[in-house]
């Protein structure tokens, strides 16, 4: 086994199963754990993703936002054991994979436009619950069309 098959092996172990799925151009809401002494307690940083960087256990996405007319970031490692959860609370409509041009802007210019429909994967699961919906309205009108065939039979 090469050395970076073993790192990779241990990186695995690492990571968190559960990340959740968030894109650059989401708000999302970062519930982070913070250590004050012997209390701990989760505090949460509310931004528009705009950037994420990095694969597997090193995986880190930028978040911004605009609090008492300056600008703050802050950058967070995906698979961290300090956070808690991430939220997403409005989904973004955005052409790039990295948002830069918003830490200079202010007001309606730092606004993400809004994603309209649903996402990919709830797409997908309406489609195949759709084709189920499909196929148990075939069963159903083929199990009619044979009980009125069988019905017209005895009578006749």
């Amino acid at each position: 086994m090469s050395k970076s098959a073993v790192i990779q092996k241990l990186e695995k172990t690492q990571q968190k199963k559960e990340t959740g799925t968030f894109r650059v151009g989401d708000t999302v809401r970062v519930h982070t754990r913070i250590i004050e002494g012997e209390k701990e307690r989760i505090q949460i940083f509310t931004g528009t993703v705009i950037a994420r960087k990095g694969t597997g256990l090193s995986e880190t996405f930028s978040v911004h936002r605009i609090a008492y007319g300056e600008g703050m970031e802050r950058v967070f490692p995906l698979h961290s054991p300090r956070i808690a959860k991430i939220e997403v609370t409005k989904e973004g409509d955005v052409r790039r994979s990295k948002l830069y041009y918003l830490r200079g802007t202010k007001g309606k210019a730092s606004k993400v436009k809004g994603r309209i429909g649903p996402r990919r994967k709830e797409q997908e699961l309406s489609s195949e619950e759709q084709t189920q919906q499909d196929i148990d309205i075939d069963i159903i009108t083929t199990e009619t069309a044979s009980a009125a065939t069988q019905s017209d039979n005895s009578q006749g």
